[in-house]
This record gives structure tokens, sequence and C-alpha cells, in this order.
């Protein structure tokens, strides 16, 4: 097949010109992402209308140039759109966060009373077994109480629990 085509005829110039162009992007600032422009560049070039081109060289200096334009464009852009999001996000979560703070404390120290309501046992059993992650037998074995006394102990804390939870869910 003969490479008749704008396209094959370019394509051959840009890997020719290839270490050229890297060393140009570079020059004008895509340090690491020259590659990337370039791969853009190679990406463009095929998917352009077959026309004449008078001086492929300059064209291809100047294409990069502009895929290295589009992309800081895209950059600034991008990051534009990510500041004025975190700046409208900012506000809302700042008031936000002291009230969540003080709630959250409020129904610790309700579900603390709640569980030392229950009484010293049960309240201790429910901080070794969720808290610490000691093992119910283990737990009995330290208690020196049957392993149906823990798992008792933990169903008392877990309905007390429950109710609260309730509780919290209807305010």
């Amino acid at each position: 097949m003969e490479p008749d085509s704008k396209s094959d005829g370019l394509t051959r110039v840009l890997v020719d010109e290839r270490a050229r162009l890297l060393r140009f992007l570079a020059a004008r600032g895509a340090g690491d992402e020259a590659e990337d422009v370039f791969q853009d560049l190679w990406q463009r070039l095929v998917v352009t209308p077959a026309q004449p081109i008078a001086d492929p060289i300059a064209y291809l200096f100047r294409a990069a140039e502009n895929v290295l334009r589009d992309r800081r464009r895209s950059a600034i852009s991008r990051e534009r759109r990510q500041q004025d999001w975190h700046e409208a996000s900012v506000g809302e979560r700042d008031e936000a966060v002291g009230e969540r703070v003080l709630i959250a404390r409020q129904r610790l120290s309700e579900a603390e009373a709640v569980l030392a309501a229950q009484g010293p046992r049960v309240s201790q059993v429910f901080r070794r077994y969720r808290l610490d992650g000691v093992g119910q037998a283990a737990i009995a074995r330290e208690m020196g109480v049957s392993l149906s006394s823990i798992e008792k102990d933990l169903q008392k804390a877990y309905r007390a629990l429950s109710q609260l939870r309730e509780k919290f869910d209807a305010e």
C-alpha cells in the first residue's frame, strides 16, 4: 500500500521528529509530561482530515505547542472548578462540624450513662468485648464467670443501646 495520504506522511514525519518534539515540549515547560503531550498530538493528527501541508515539520511543532497550550488551559480550568467547589463546600461543612461534634459528644455521654445503668459488670464486659476486642471466653476467664453470663451481659448491653438508638432515630 502506497503511503499517499497526509496522515501517513505526517505520521512518518512525527515519528522521525519525535526526539526534537519532546525536547521542544520540555523546553516549553511540559517537563515530565512531554511524552503525554506528544501522545495527545499523535491522537489529534490521526483524526484530522487529510489536506496538503506545505511544511510538515513546522506544522507539527505548531500543533505540539497548541496541544501544550490546550492542556495548560484545561488544567487551569480544572483547578478553578476544584477551588470553587472546595470553597463552596467548606463553608457549609465548617458550620455543621461544630454542631455534629457537640451532638456526638452528647450521644456518647448518654450511651455511657445507659451502659453504667446496666451495672458495672455489664459495662465492663461490653467495653472489653466491643472496644478492646477481647473474646467472650477470655473475658469469662478474666472475670471468673461462665461464658453464658458474658453472653447475657452483652445481650443486656445491646438491648439498652438499641433502645437508646431508637430514641436518637426518633429525634
